[in-house]
Parts: C-alpha cells; structure tokens; sequence
C-alpha cells in the first residue's frame, strides 16, 4: 500500500498508472462500514485510494472536532489488511495552503436548508469544498459513499452537477452491528449501556409515526433530538409516513453523541 501526504506526489503516481480509480474519502476512525466501501471500490475499480483527512471546515462545533477521534496507525493497518492501494493522508496546509477563510461557495439550495443543513449550519458547505478538493487530487472515475449519510449522499450530487463533474457517485449500504446500529466513528464515544439504548434507533424505524419514535427515543435514554422526518427519498420533501416510497431521517444525542441513521422503505 502506497502512502502520500502531498497532492503533486499522489497525482504523479495516479497518473502514470494508467488504471480505473475508485476512491473513498474518509476522516479516519475507520470501521467496518467505511471497510465495505473499499470492498466496494477494488470490485469495481483497478485502483482503490482511500483518503484520511478530519477537515476542519465541515464542524460546526469546534469542541466536536476536537473530540473526532485520530486513530492513524490503527487505520493504516485496517486499510493494509482489506488491500487498499494507495492511501491520502494530507495535513490541513496541503489542503487548504491559503487558509480556510475564503472558500468556494456552492448554491446547493433547498438542501442545504433541511435536516443536518438546519441544524449544522456551514456543515455542507464544508464536506463540499473538502470532497471538491480531494477528488481534484485523486481524479478518479468513481467515489463511494455510505447511505448512512443520505443527505450528504444528495449534497454532494449536487456539488458534483454544479462543478460539471464526470465522476460517477456510487452509493453503499448502511453496515450495522448484529443487533442494528448502524456503524460510526462516533460509536466509539458510547458506554456499552449507551450502545444498547441507542439500538431504539433501529427499532424506532418500525413504529407508526414521527411522534412515536421521538417518545421511543426519549424513553430509551436519548437527551435530545434534533429531528425524527419523514421524506420524500429522491427530493428530501417532506411527506406522510406510509405514502411509500418513503425515507426516515434521525439525528439524537445519547451520552453527549450525536447519532444518525436512515431507512427507506420502497
């Protein structure tokens, strides 16, 4: 596995490949979730690149980025282990060498207004300028996404539309633990107690209303929750629970952790 932290050193290398590329960003901390979109990638493409960069512009909260875990030696070894051939660990000044204050804007519209829009202002803003940055450098014919992050799925669509881009966006899977939580970096800042009572995610998928799962959740030991929505999956538009098909979108704090998952139901 070949290691870079200069974008000149990585394209050189990429370039003179002469191979498909597929490519999976991520900020470290790595899962067996962000572990299936390598998967994903080496069967679709000859060359698999992974990036690891926890990128400053996408936090709204300036403690929840000091709190992201670094777990770099740990994630080397998981990317070696599942064959992925070249990784990107850029620092903020390879990134970002003018500073982070005046940065492309994306007209992202209505998108950016909704869910984790409404309640992490910047933050789309932010995974656009970063993943725009990243798939300047590593160019490659195919990014991959998990559907855990569904409306980050739709931003940076949109972002890809707006630069005129040519790279394909595939789209994976939730990966879940054998009980139903959906995989996350943040998991790791969970008690198992916590972990257990944040299954009422999961299981707040099957109950009839908005209302009933916020209830669910509240009961089952979550501190707050910023929404419980009911979607429309291909417009984000909000829509009745039932009218299929439908997407339900949660974010909810547990033990000070902010969690989200999705469910579409076709």
């Amino acid at each position: 596995m070949k290691q870079f932290q200069k974008t000149s050193e990585l394209q050189s290398y990429l370039q003179s490949s002469g191979k498909s590329i597929g490519f999976v960003p991520t900020m470290g901390a790595l899962h067996e979730g962000h572990l299936a979109l390598i998967k994903a990638s080496k069967k679709d493409c000859e060359l698999t690149v992974c990036s690891i960069f926890v990128n400053p512009t996408q936090f709204n909260d300036p403690t929840d980025f000091e709190k992201y875990p670094v777990t770099l030696a740990a994630d080397l070894e998981k990317l070696e282990a599942e064959g992925c051939d070249v990784v990107f660990v850029p620092s903020v000044s390879e990134m970002y060498p003018s500073g982070t204050r005046q940065l492309k804007h994306y007209d992202l519209g209505f998108i950016e207004t909704i869910l984790e829009g409404k309640y992490r202002p910047g933050h789309f803003q932010g995974v656009c300028v970063v993943v725009d940055l990243l798939l300047q450098a590593v160019q490659p014919h195919k990014l991959f996404m998990g559907e855990k992050d569904y409306q980050q799925i739709a931003v940076v669509r949109k972002m890809l539309e707006l630069t005129n881009s040519s790279v394909e966006l595939v789209k994976c899977p939730t990966v879940r633990s054998s009980e139903g939580l959906a995989l996350s970096s943040r998991n790791a800042r969970l008690t198992e107690e916590q972990k257990e009572q944040a299954l009422a995610i999961y299981r707040g998928f099957g109950l009839s209303s908005e209302t009933e799962f916020k209830q669910s959740l509240l009961e089952n030991g979550f501190e707050s929750i910023d929404y419980v929505a009911c979607v429309d999956p291909q417009t984000l538009q909000e829509k009745p629970v039932g009218e299929k098909p439908y997407l339900i979108l949660v974010a909810a704090f547990i033990g000070g952790v902010r969690l989200i998952d999705n469910k579409t139901f076709a």
